[in-house]
């Protein structure tokens, strides 16, 4: 090779690794939206139910309104091959993970998948652990654009270790992929994970109530109010590329109207991954009317990146604040009592900065703002400088009152 062809090859592979660098660290400048078969199907899941999915993700205006992941969860495997390659299940998926990512990709979507940093996943399924490169490298063939990586089977195993194994192998494998750990905060992932995956877990997985702990034998599943406050003290290590994660939605799974209200608002709030977990192929307009509500999806998406945090509670009600990009506020009431609350609200009470992120001020005393509340989407007057004048809420039982005050 002559050295001016040298140079040329060599500066080539330059720019193409500095490109896939870019590409890789802009896989998460926003919390991910998409949908997950684990809520609704568990491991009752076919290559059948991802193309109506997809499908439905593009006529239901889904697609449109941001949601772009379609994420296979445990029970999608096969065996591993003689080389220790890991293999879809040809029954559930006879036409293969690679036909199945063409597809989803060809709908103007993107496909994620499911493993286990252990020796097995949580259904018993082929983990991760000894096959990691194998494993990120069979995605990239595939065209798997997420990865999800549950946590259990793993005695003995280093939880952080783990992660920046298989996040290594990722980023070998040679395509960008979204890395979601699912270790439920065992080992408070928020403080050291930051730059390994793009979003962790802060705690057991969910399940469709909204006040209610379901307690078993060996673990836990949490409501929609104990995944809230589990989070509400972790704002200050969410951030543009990496987020806290709640776990996934369950509006749409038999929740009250004003509950789904209630949990789509606080995941926007604080900044939460939007993966839904119902099935979009039957839903109904309530639901489909909360999961696409546009202004509250520009919370959650919101360039500044920052997690509302719980500035306050009074009367049962909590407060939460919420700086965004361009000198506005997102604030939402949450009523998690089970009476309807009237409330006095005085903005000067209210007066707050956020002192860990943004360093950002309501100034409620020097700014007057427009209140818009995000799901009447009607302006409601102004804030107030210095006025012993109330505005008064009315706000239901495990429901919300959410604004978006705007400079």
């Amino acid at each position: 090779m002559s050295k001016k062809n040298f140079v040329f090859v060599a500066l080539f592979l330059f720019m193409s690794v500095g490109l896939y660098a870019q590409k890789w660290e802009h896989v998460a400048d926003a919390p991910q939206m998409g949908w997950s078969t684990w809520n609704k199907f568990q491991g009752n899941i076919n290559e059948n139910v991802i193309v109506g999915i997809a499908d439905a993700m593009v006529t239901s205006g889904l697609r449109d309104a941001g949601y772009v992941y379609i994420n296979i969860d445990d029970c999608w495997h096969g065996n591993r091959d003689a080389d220790g390659f890991i293999q879809a299940d040809a029954k559930k998926f006879p036409h293969g993970m690679k036909w199945l990512s063409d597809y989803v990709h060809s709908k103007g979507l993107k496909l994620g998948i499911y493993s286990d940093c252990g020796t097995q996943t949580c259904a018993g399924m082929p983990g991760s652990l000894g096959h990691e490169y194998q494993d990120a490298l069979q995605y990239a063939r595939w065209g798997i654009d997420y990865l999800k990586e549950d946590w259990c089977n793993t005695i003995n195993v280093n939880a952080k270790g783990a992660y920046q194994l298989m996040s290594d192998a990722l980023r070998a494998a040679g395509r960008p992929i979204f890395h979601s750990m699912c270790e439920w905060g065992d080992n408070k992932p928020w403080k050291w994970a930051r730059d390994i995956g793009h979003s962790w877990r802060v705690g057991p997985d969910i399940w469709c109530s909204f006040d209610s702990l379901r307690v078993f034998p060996t673990y836990v599943q949490y409501s929609v109010m104990d995944c809230i406050h589990k989070n509400d003290t972790l704002s200050e290590y969410a951030g543009r590329g990496h987020w806290n994660d709640p776990d996934m939605l369950e509006c749409g799974n038999g929740m009250t109207v004003s509950e789904d209200r209630a949990h789509f608002t606080m995941w926007c709030m604080m900044a939460s991954p939007l993966i839904l977990g119902n099935d979009i192929r039957n839903m109904s307009q309530d639901t489909k009317a909360i999961i696409t509500n546009k202004e509250m999806i520009a919370v959650n998406q919101d360039s500044l990146g920052v997690q509302a945090w719980h500035y306050s509670s009074d009367q049962g009600l909590e407060f939460w604040f919420k700086p965004l990009a361009n000198g506005d506020w997102a604030m939402t009431v949450l009523n998690p009592t089970k009476n309807t609350v009237k409330y006095d609200l005085k903005w000067q009470n209210f007066n707050i900065t956020d002192t860990q992120v943004s360093k950002k001020s309501t100034d409620f005393d020097k700014i007057i703002y427009k209140v818009r509340n995000l799901w009447t989407h009607k302006m409601e007057g102004k804030t107030m400088l210095k006025s012993k004048k109330c505005r008064t809420l009315t706000v239901p039982s495990h429901d919300v009152v959410a604004y978006r005050l705007i400079r």
